[in-house]
């Protein structure tokens, strides 16, 4: 069925939190599942999207270079406001449209035929849809550091919000998590159409909020440990992710609801990116099978253009097939991230199986993914194989290559883990101070509309720099 691509909640007018008091008509006339199916589409469009005027982490994970329009591979993110893009995906297209339908699920008049099971099925919309926000969240302060959070989706009581730190809101996002994940009865249904992501599935529901209870445990793990323990060894009790048929995935179809890649590779009839020189040139090494999937072959090689210098299309490798191909799944969590957050849960703590065992599922999940064989990844760990003395080497290098199409994922792998060792672009920006930047800074539309909570925020982080780490980027 195609997706429900209603226009809610935008704007042409600034790209900022006052966007989330326009038109507040149009949600209240419609219902929970029309909300639900728009800000999937956007939230996944974020993630999944390689548009530079709003995500270029497969720039900065130097999985891509740009052919003609370098700036945003050499980290210069404010000429196009690329923040102010995050922002209006994240808080006005997604966290604002799943609010409004928690609003119309609570305030829903069930019929006859529904009362008997609408206190277990609201229960599991409304945990569906917070799941969905927590996600979101995450990736915020991932991206940013402090973030409104507690103020942020009442624009009527506060227009301009406060920003939360990073820490708290990571700990009441395991609070949320844990308490949906108690929230779902799998004996019930949640939404009966369109649920984009399951279909409505509790069952899967209830495994990815375990899935992302563990991701939110293992990010904390440098910077609170007690506390990353204890929420991953929950997680792992509760059940994660066990092979692919549980992927967190956006079912992209045809026009116009193709996925993004295509969208930018194919339909915009540009060709504006190649493959990177760093993952082209590491993969090379080792003659990895994952490179036919990853990349088109250019002159009978896999070539890569070099980071932050202009690329012609006609010289370097271009990507896959699989980004010029309308239906390719948008990946926001899979298995095969599961399975490397679990061999560093084993690696850090013991606990969650063996962490060679692990990293071996993770790697061979990842070759699998891109229509390998398991024989194949055999193949490779023996010339990879897990070093438990350099653990996070071994972990956050094979992460960098299997997170390939997951770009955000990949960045955070990157800065916990450290590996791999990333040379900044040539030509860099000078506010990246020589560095490969570490977080976004605000948008624009916050310094001029938001000043104080800016100011107090930019000061709380150590300043409002590419360079400044998030809280539990700790090495």
């Amino acid at each position: 069925m195609p997706f429900l691509l209603i226009g809610l909640l935008q704007s042409c007018g600034r790209e900022s939190m006052e966007e989330l008091n326009t038109d507040p008509n149009s949600y209240y006339t419609t219902v929970p599942s029309t909300l639900v199916t728009y800000a999937e589409k956007q939230l996944a469009d974020y993630v999944t999207t390689p548009n530079v005027n709003t995500n270029n982490f497969r720039f900065l994970m130097q999985y891509w270079q740009a052919t003609t329009y370098a700036d945003e591979s050499r980290y210069d993110y404010s000429t196009r406001n690329v923040s102010n893009s995050v922002w209006t995906f994240l808080y006005v297209r997604t966290l604002k449209n799943l609010e409004e339908a928690k609003k119309l699920v609570n305030n829903y008049a069930p019929t006859a035929a529904e009362a008997a099971t609408w206190d277990t099925t609201k229960k599991n919309q409304l945990a569906v849809i917070d799941l969905m926000q927590v996600y979101t969240y995450q990736i915020l302060v991932d991206t940013y550091g402090d973030v409104p959070y507690t103020e942020a989706l009442d624009v009527d009581k506060y227009p301009l919000p406060k920003y939360d730190s990073g820490s708290v809101i990571y700990e009441d996002l395991i609070k949320r998590t844990q308490q949906d994940i108690q929230n779902i009865n799998t004996s019930a249904g949640s939404f009966s159409s369109g649920e984009k992501f399951y279909n409505g599935n509790t069952t899967k529901w209830k495994k990815f909020g375990n899935s992302l209870l563990l991701k939110l445990g293992i990010t904390l793990a440098d910077s609170n440990p007690t506390l990353a323990q204890s929420t991953v060894q929950a997680a792992i009790n509760g059940g994660v992710f066990t092979s692919s048929a549980d992927d967190f995935l956006m079912p992209y179809s045809t026009s116009p609801n193709f996925s993004q890649l295509y969208s930018n590779l194919v339909a915009s009839n540009r060709n504006d990116y190649v493959a990177g020189k760093t993952l082209v040139d590491y993969m090379n090494a080792s003659a990895d099978p994952r490179r036919s999937s990853y990349f088109q072959l250019r002159n009978g090689q896999y070539i890569g253009g070099p980071i932050g210098v202009n690329s012609p299309f006609s010289g370097y490798s271009s990507p896959g097939t699989y980004a010029y191909t309308q239906t390719t799944p948008g990946i926001l969590l899979n298995y095969t991230e599961v399975a490397f957050y679990l061999a560093e849960a084993a690696a850090r703590w013991n606990i969650g199986g063996s962490a060679a065992a692990n990293y071996a599922t993770a790697v061979t999940a990842s070759f699998l993914q891109w229509g390998k064989t398991a024989a194949e990844a055999t193949a490779y760990l023996a010339t990879h194989p897990y070093d438990p003395a350099n653990w996070k080497k071994s972990i956050g290098e094979q992460a960098w290559v299997a997170m390939y199409d997951q770009p955000i994922t990949s960045w955070t792998f990157w800065r916990r883990l450290d590996y791999p060792q990333l040379t900044p672009a040539a030509n860099a920006v000078a506010e990246s101070e020589g560095k490969v930047p570490v977080r976004l800074k605000y948008p624009v539309s916050e310094q001029t509309t938001n000043p104080t909570n800016y100011g107090a925020a930019s000061t709380a982080i150590n300043g409002d720099k590419l360079t400044s780490k998030i809280f539990w980027d700790k090495f």
